[in-house]
């Protein structure tokens, strides 16, 4: 065979695994889920059972402290048989136990590293960040440094981020946590499409929106707070702006579908339950 023959069909196979689409991924989980007096976790658990995909935690994984005793009989006997998939985030619950070293103790490197409570990973096309909002969250401070650093690395067009505290919530428990926005901002600037978040137990969906809560539909960020992981379950407050759909009927889990560009949304209640939400957007 000819050597240019053999060179263009060599090239032309290179460029078809540079341009194939990557997998599509499923990214799984809720917030503030397992506590000893609360049957919750072992249904939202069952969920994860019949769930392929990567598993989050959206913080305040084992109540009432996050201690190695609640780790080992509260969460590890339900999400616990899916820690080999989880990547999981700090709550302020985890954290009341020297600041949260049984967390770290239990989940391992996939915790990221020890002690630090952020980290980031890539899922198909998507790029993955996981963050500590039980630290130091201002501008200039090492999380946000990191942050920015990281997010100016990744070469993924879609970034989704989840931690504990949300930026936005109509929750009456806590509502709204403007401690935060460094955060948000950061991502902001760098075009992330998706922020996850738990602590009000309930379940939320945000319309698209800028740092300061004001709806942009195409460069905003959609944020879901899915405090629904099998801990108990608190009235709403009243809806603030750009809160699209909000519950407090069911604990569930939500089912993130990620594809190149694009995302799907589905919250899961577990059995028994009526109350669903489901949708679909592209990336910016």
């Amino acid at each position: 065979m000819n050597v240019f023959v053999v060179l263009a069909q060599m090239a032309a196979t290179f460029q078809a695994r540079d341009t194939a689409p990557a997998p599509t991924a499923v990214l799984v989980g809720a917030g503030d889920i397992a506590a000893c007096d609360s049957k919750g976790d072992e249904q939202t658990a069952a969920l994860l059972d019949s769930i392929a995909g990567t598993v989050f935690t959206a913080g305040d994984n084992a109540y009432s402290s996050g201690s190695a005793s609640q780790f080992a009989r509260c969460y590890a006997p339900s999400w616990g048989r899916h820690k080999n998939r989880t990547r999981p985030s700090l709550g302020n619950h985890d954290d009341r136990s020297a600041h949260g070293a049984p967390y770290f103790a239990y989940f391992g490197a996939r915790a990221g590293v020890s002690g630090r409570g952020y980290y980031s990973y890539d899922l198909g096309a998507w790029h993955i960040v996981v963050l500590n909002s039980n630290t130091r969250m201002k501008r200039g401070a090492p999380q946000e440094r990191w942050l920015r650093a990281d997010l100016a690395a990744t070469r993924a067009r879609c970034v989704l981020a989840y931690w504990h505290h949300p930026r936005f919530s109509s929750g009456s428990e806590h509502g709204s946590q403007p401690q935060t926005a460094p955060l948000w901002q950061a991502l902001a600037d760098f075009g992330a499409d998706v922020v996850v978040a738990g602590h009000d137990h309930d379940y939320e969906r945000f319309a698209p929106q800028s740092p300061g809560g004001e709806a942009d539909p195409d460069r905003g960020i959609r944020e879901f707070v899915v405090g629904t992981g099998g801990a108990d379950l608190r009235p709403m407050g009243a809806p603030i702006a750009n809160s699209e759909v909000r519950s407090h009927e069911a604990w569930g889990v939500l089912k993130l579908t990620l594809s190149d560009g694009a995302y799907s949304w589905r919250f899961i209640p577990v059995a028994g339950k009526t109350f669903s939400d489901s949708g679909s957007a592209r990336c910016h």
